[in-house]
């Protein structure tokens, strides 16, 4: 059962030099339990869709189309309708736990203030439930650890610590932006454990650039780039039957397969260039690839790609 539809969502910030189309025309649906992955490189758009789904963005921001969860448009409810979806049904996990954490609260108090918000928990209740919420991450001595603050956590168990506050009132559906991020080798395999545990349940949008991490976790794998999407379709069948040039090139970059970079350098948001926005990097690009801007089109069943040649 689809518990997340986007439909001809955009996302566009006006700057003095001209519009970003950050997220332009995004379609996909997110299954109940199932861990969904957003894939691109840095400044493809992958953060600012998953800001555009919480409704966390400036209000300068112009967002057009349609996110339904559970039927309900997010677009058009009011802020506190989403002020109670947000944390309770749809939760987030930052990027960066060091600067998303407040540096001057104990970290107990800021999962606990999120469960009193939602859950209307006493104060007492919300610290205990946030204790049990930061053992249950595997935070050693969690009673004592819940009363430090986030200078006092290594990166591990900061992103421990997010990882808890975005469980902590049992959301339907996460959204893990870059949770392994800037983490060493063992401490990002334990990380990606947990969260492979945490999404048995639950339904997770995993945005990242981490091929290895999305692998091990997601049921199904989409490609961004320069604010679009370019392929998608099951993660087995990504890996094995690639079909957009970008997606080989993302593969062929893997210290696994030779470390092969992809020439060039993405576009800019503000100014795409003409027909298919990969065509400047790609090898087989053709005159209509220079010309002509591909549809995203089901070439087999739940695999879809932009790319004349798929």
């Amino acid at each position: 059962m689809t518990l997340l539809e986007i439909s001809d969502l955009k996302t566009h910030f006006p700057t003095q030099s001209g519009i970003v189309r950050a997220v332009d025309t995004i379609d996909l649906s997110i299954r109940e339990r199932e861990t969904f992955g957003l894939i691109g490189e840095t400044g493809c758009g992958k953060t600012v869709l998953g800001l555009t789904l919480m409704r966390l963005l400036h209000p300068t921001t112009t967002v057009e189309g349609t996110i339904r969860y559970r039927g309900k448009n997010l677009l058009t409810i009011s802020e506190a309708e989403m002020r109670l979806i947000r944390g309770e049904e749809i939760a987030m996990i930052l990027q960066n736990p060091t600067t998303s954490l407040n540096p001057v609260m104990r970290v107990g108090e800021q999962i606990a203030e999120a469960i009193r918000l939602h859950q209307g928990l006493r104060r007492r209740a919300a610290k205990e439930k946030a204790v049990e919420m930061l053992d249950s991450v595997r935070i050693p001595a969690a009673s004592r650890r819940a009363n430090e603050y986030p200078h006092e956590f290594s990166g591990g168990m900061k992103q421990r610590a997010m990882i808890a506050m975005g469980l902590a009132c049992d959301p339907a559906l996460i959204i893990a932006d870059e949770p392994t991020k800037g983490l060493d080798v063992t401490i990002k395999a334990q990380i990606t454990e947990l969260i492979k545990e945490t999404a048995k349940e639950k339904a997770m949008l995993l945005i990242t650039h981490d091929l290895g991490v999305a692998r091990a976790l997601c049921d199904r794998i989409a490609l961004m780039y320069a604010g679009e999407l370019v392929e998608y379709a099951a993660t087995e069948e990504i890996f094995e039957n690639p079909l957009h040039p970008y997606t080989r090139g993302f593969l062929g970059s893997l210290p696994g397969n030779g470390l092969v970079p992809i020439p060039g350098m993405s576009p800019s948001l503000i100014d795409l260039p003409d027909g298919c926005r990969f065509h400047p990097r790609c090898s087989h690009a053709k005159a209509v690839c220079r010309k002509k801007h591909p549809e995203l089109i089901e070439v087999e069943a739940g695999h879809f790609v932009r790319c004349f040649d798929a």
